[in-house]
């Protein structure tokens, strides 16, 4: 082992990786294999993945998980929501690889075959990422869910590492795909403050599916140039102002907010209008429960039409 480069081992695995090498990177830095064997074996190195270590026996973090994946596929990059301001914990760890590869799948790692991924990395990423704009819209194509990707839109822009306008022209290299046109819009959204694709949704999910009284549509402008839209049930006095912003300190806890004025406005009565805000994750994934709200305080203003539910409500609507 007389060859062995024990500064630049100490440097790799303390200020660049994390406490995670690979066993290339050992062989690189002068070790042979049976000194692999032995540290194994002692317990400097535990395995994370083939040929790929950390340097204890405890559990690792995310950030190392992250390296393990990267050095196990390399060469590869973080994507998708691993390459996100903030990646879920308890995920498979996701990296991008070259169209033509085939590689080994491994509990922990998922590995996406992605186009000209290497002219997509964020310069200097450590690990290696792509960009916050080309991840993001990865995470948002594939994501089922609309509501879950217009929150990984948002949260994207909310990192203040990029914005809508930078995501939006990113999308727009992309080929179309089902949900292409509705990101499309929610960006629009995000970048305008306008919610014209916001208040589709809303006629469609929310107050068509669900008989609620068809409202009259306002546009109105803000004294600060954003545009709002509004939906009123005049001879209820009920207004609802469909709000696409993601200004909160995230979006979860936004999505949050509006869900408990909702639900507190539904006890309410009284004579005086009553204005709900309602946000993309009301229309998007909870349609259902939002028509139940808005339908509970059109009810106590004196609607007497009869709440109907959808394919997707998963108990009779207003309950």
């Amino acid at each position: 082992m007389t060859g062995m480069d024990e500064e630049g081992l100490a440097h790799l695995l303390r200020w660049v990786q994390d406490g995670v090498v690979s066993r290339r990177q050992l062989f690189d830095l002068g070790a042979e294999p049976h000194d692999l064997r032995r540290w194994l074996r002692r317990g400097r190195f535990t395995p994370v993945h083939p040929g790929v270590y950390v340097e204890h026996n405890g559990p690792t973090t995310w950030d190392q998980r992250a390296w393990a994946a990267v050095l196990l596929h390399e060469p590869c990059a973080l994507t998708r929501e691993s390459a996100l301001p903030r990646p879920p914990d308890r995920a498979p760890v996701q990296v991008a690889i070259g169209l033509r590869r085939s590689v080994r799948a491994v509990p922990g790692v998922v590995a996406h075959r992605t186009a000209h991924w290497e002219d997509r990395v964020r310069p200097g990423s450590c690990p290696p990422r792509l960009r916050i704009e080309e991840a993001a819209v990865e995470a948002a194509l594939h994501e089922p869910d609309p509501g879950r990707a217009y929150r990984l839109l948002a949260e994207a822009t909310w990192s203040r590492q990029t914005d809508a306008r930078t995501i939006a022209a990113t999308l727009g290299r992309r080929r179309g795909g089902a949900n292409h046109a509705l990101l499309a819009g929610m960006l629009d959204d995000l970048a305008l403050g306008a919610c014209s694709v916001l208040e589709r949704e809303y006629l469609h999910r929310v107050e068509r599916a669900h008989g609620l009284p068809c409202a009259e549509r306002q546009v109105g402008a803000t004294a600060v140039g954003r545009v709002q839209r509004d939906v009123e049930y005049r001879p209820f006095a009920v207004v609802v102002e469909l709000d696409g912003r993601a200004f909160h300190e995230s979006p979860q806890a936004f999505d949050q907010d509006l869900g408990r004025d909702l639900a507190t406005a539904a006890l309410r009565h009284g004579s005086d209008r009553v204005t709900l805000r309602v946000g993309w994750g009301q229309v998007l994934r909870d349609a259902c429960s939002t028509a139940g709200h808005v339908g509970a305080v059109l009810r106590s203003r004196g609607w007497e039409g009869t709440l109907r539910c959808c394919p997707q409500c998963p108990r009779p609507v207003g309950s």
